[in-house]
């Protein structure tokens, strides 16, 4: 059995039963990564890359990316020239209840109380 042609710019995603919450709460430990997420749940909605205006250089906001989505923590994918970004937020419900929306809450109030948004 074959399997059929991916596209070269199809990327890897893990399956609901593979995504771990080590994997999760590594990729959520950064504050880069941390400030994408926040922002991709404040919209409910994909947002493409050039949105996000990280402090750091292109190669390491690839990473940062690339860390979300190899976690399951976020879902990438090409439309057009654009690649989108949404946050995997029913997966992540559905396996981890209340998780994502505690953390998202505990860096809503840090932000608060060290200044920083």
């Amino acid at each position: 059995m074959t399997s059929p042609a991916v596209s070269s710019r199809a990327l890897p995603h893990p399956g609901r039963g593979e995504i771990r919450l080590e994997g999760v709460l590594h990729a959520l430990s950064d504050p880069m990564r941390l400030r994408i997420v926040r922002e991709l749940a404040a919209v409910s909605d994909e947002l493409s890359c050039s949105h996000f205006d990280l402090p750091v250089t292109k190669s390491t906001t690839t990473h940062h990316f690339r860390v979300l989505r190899e976690s399951g923590v976020i879902r990438q994918i090409y439309r057009g020239t654009a690649k989108m970004n949404g946050l995997r937020r029913d997966d992540l419900d559905d396996l981890f209840p209340g998780l994502l929306d505690s953390l998202l809450d505990a860096a809503a109030r840090q932000a608060v109380r060290v200044g920083s948004d």
